[in-house]
């Protein structure tokens, strides 16, 4: 099994690309991680969706796109969009660079099999069977025409995950992202997905999404055969997505544990939108308030932290928020993060979060309210060291939170 002892950090493109990333834009973010970020933990590249298309486009999928395979109806890079994947390279170039820096790579795969791979009827490598007898026309994705699914009650369907993941284990893949998992809940699908990463002998986590409407009822069998999963459907830069994610991290936080986590999406920061899948070329609307409310509550949930945005476009201020070295800090040595207050005040609630350290203890007490307020830190807590946002020593209770702002506080010891 795989292990992700704790939730990663990095970047990926779909909310500021979205179908159309190419290599150069990977490169450049690749670039200013390893410059700026990956000091402060900031360590992984994630290639999203339709790399394989090259007729990518803003604002949608393209029905019968015409994606690029090899003889077994694999999914290649386009090579007019990744240069170095010519002559059927595939991402092994571009993987070597990514690691050249110091940094892991990433790629989202959809569940399946690529329509054209069935309607041409290539191949299965390494068997005697073809994809149109192995494909399940019945359960395909509502929202991407790219694949059909597979009939897992052929063994076709296993050896075909079998040889696109051992192809991604050629090529260097780190991180897998797979998509159309969840929601339904594809069980068989995870599972076999599972098996051919622990057949190709690489270490490549698991992440599975999107994630809509997903049950604590399946944390077991995520736990045994994924690293991360999705507990929303995407998510964008509107205070009431940000919002909707307390309630979903205060369900899973109780299950977050090493190796398995709950993720509350990437981070619509920065400059995002330049050719997305929704909305157009704009900086993140979230205010700077919010936008510390979202990284705050995803590490003391623990969540997994996957930027957004484009990272050479993306401001000064914004790159400030993520070199934080306090978010690597409780992300990945607290433990026990939970929500421990959830009062109506006014036009908002008082949410205060608590989780323990190996010496201190940390609270958040966020403030959903449109105004300033003034809050106390729980009577019960213990007294405050550090401001986390501003870096400085604090041993007063009484804070004013702006409008869907954030106090996030060191404390001076651990608490039962």
């Amino acid at each position: 099994m795989v292990s992700a002892p704790t939730p990663p950090m990095g970047w990926n493109s779909w909310d500021c690309f979205g179908t159309t990333v190419t290599e150069a834009e990977v490169l450049a973010n690749a670039q200013v991680m390893h410059d700026q970020l990956l000091p402060f933990g900031w360590d992984t590249v994630v290639v999203d969706i339709a790399w394989y298309d090259p007729t990518a486009r803003s604002h949608g999928y393209n029905e019968n796109a015409p994606v690029v395979l090899d003889d077994y109806g694999r999914q290649l890079p386009a090579p007019l969009r990744f240069p170095s994947s010519a002559s059927g390279a595939g991402f092994k170039p571009l993987a070597a660079k990514v690691h050249a820096l110091g940094l892991k790579f990433g790629l989202h795969i959809m569940r399946g099999i690529p329509r054209r791979a069935v309607e041409l009827d290539l191949p299965v490598y390494g068997t005697e069977w073809t994809a149109r007898e192995i494909a399940d026309p019945d359960h395909v994705c509502a929202w991407n025409p790219d694949n059909l699914g597979l009939n897992h009650d052929h063994p076709g369907a296993q050896a075909y995950y079998d040889a696109q993941v051992a192809q991604f284990a050629e090529w260097g893949v780190d991180f897998v992202k797979a998509d159309d998992m969840l929601a339904p809940y594809h069980d068989r699908e995870i599972a076999a997905y599972a098996q051919a990463i622990a057949r190709s002998g690489r270490d490549i986590v698991l992440s599975l999404s999107p994630g809509t409407h997903l049950s604590t009822h399946h944390v077991e069998h995520l736990r045994a055969n994924a690293q991360l999963w999705r507990i929303s459907d995407d998510l964008w830069d509107r205070w009431e997505d940000v919002h909707a994610q307390f309630a979903r991290l205060a369900r899973w936080a109780p299950f977050q544990q090493a190796g398995g986590w709950a993720d509350a999406d990437m981070l619509p920061l920065g400059h995002i939108g330049i050719r997305a899948e929704r909305g157009d070329d704009r900086d993140s609307r979230l205010t700077g308030d919010e936008q510390k409310t979202l990284l705050t509550l995803w590490v003391m949930g623990r969540s997994p932290l996957m930027m957004g945005g484009d990272l050479p476009t993306t401001s000064p201020e914004t790159l400030a928020l993520l070199k934080n070295p306090a978010l690597a800090e409780v992300l990945r040595s607290s433990y026990d993060g939970r929500e421990i207050v959830r009062e109506p005040l006014d036009d908002g609630e008082l949410i205060v979060w608590t989780a323990q350290g190996d010496n201190c203890s940390y609270a958040a007490l966020f403030w959903t309210g449109g105004a300033a307020r003034e809050v106390q830190l729980p009577a019960d807590l213990p007294a405050p060291t550090r401001d986390l946002w501003t870096g400085t020593q604090t041993t007063v209770r009484e804070y004013t939170i702006p409008a869907h702002g954030v106090c996030w506080l060191e404390l001076s010891s651990r608490y039962l």
